[in-house]
């Protein structure tokens, strides 16, 4: 069992990031067997879900003569164009049938916004509009989290990094993770959350 102050944070475990979907992380669906592995030894847990309405900004199709992965500038910043996903209630959305973590106590559904993308636990992609986490885990105690799950280079990467910047102390389990790998992100999400103070840890170092 991990320490009691440590929180587990299950990023983006949905069929649209596994394969046949949408946006399928190559090799996605294999951090299901070791996020299940590591549940157990965890006494707070938090799932996180990509949720958006249909035609929101981030995807390519609401962008007329834009392609997937282009990159455009929206009124918070650049933002990659992806293929529509996740959207809400649809089978894409929902949490891999094979996940299991039945001691979950809290669901995050994040990206909601029509008109932001979000890919971290704590703040969407404006960087001003926190989701509420952040509150939570301190009212639970929280002084750590392990980040685990789709994809390394987005969404977990900025969720560790958000995390320290919200006063926690984070380090992603590296085999529970898949990343994309667009342009050399995956790389570069290594360098910023090594350079952030975020540690990377094997799921046999926790088990």
């Amino acid at each position: 069992m991990t320490a009691p102050n440590t929180a587990l944070i299950v990023v983006d475990v949905q069929n649209d990031f596994c394969p046949g979907g949408a946006l399928a992380v190559p090799d996605g669906d294999a951090v299901v067997p070791v996020i299940n592995a590591l549940a157990p030894a965890y006494a707070n847990i938090i799932i996180t879900q990509d949720w958006h309405p249909a035609g929101h900004a981030s995807f390519a199709s609401a962008h007329p003569g834009k392609a997937v992965y282009e990159l455009v500038d929206l009124p918070y910043g650049p933002q990659v164009l992806w293929p529509d996903h996740c959207v809400q209630a649809t089978a894409g959305a929902a949490l891999h049938a094979d996940l299991v973590l039945p001691t979950a106590q809290l669901i995050i559904r994040k990206g909601w916004h029509a008109g932001v993308d979000s890919y971290s636990a704590f703040r969407e992609a404006d960087r001003r509009t926190g989701t509420g986490l952040a509150g939570y885990l301190r009212e639970q105690g929280i002084e750590a989290v392990d980040v685990v799950g789709l994809a390394t280079d987005f969404c977990v990467a900025w969720t560790a990094l958000d995390a320290v910047a919200a006063g926690f102390r984070a380090r992603v389990i590296e085999d529970a993770c898949r990343g994309i790998d667009l342009g050399g992100s995956l790389a570069k999400a290594w360098t910023d959350l090594a350079a952030a103070g975020v540690g990377r840890a094997s799921s046999a170092a926790v088990l």
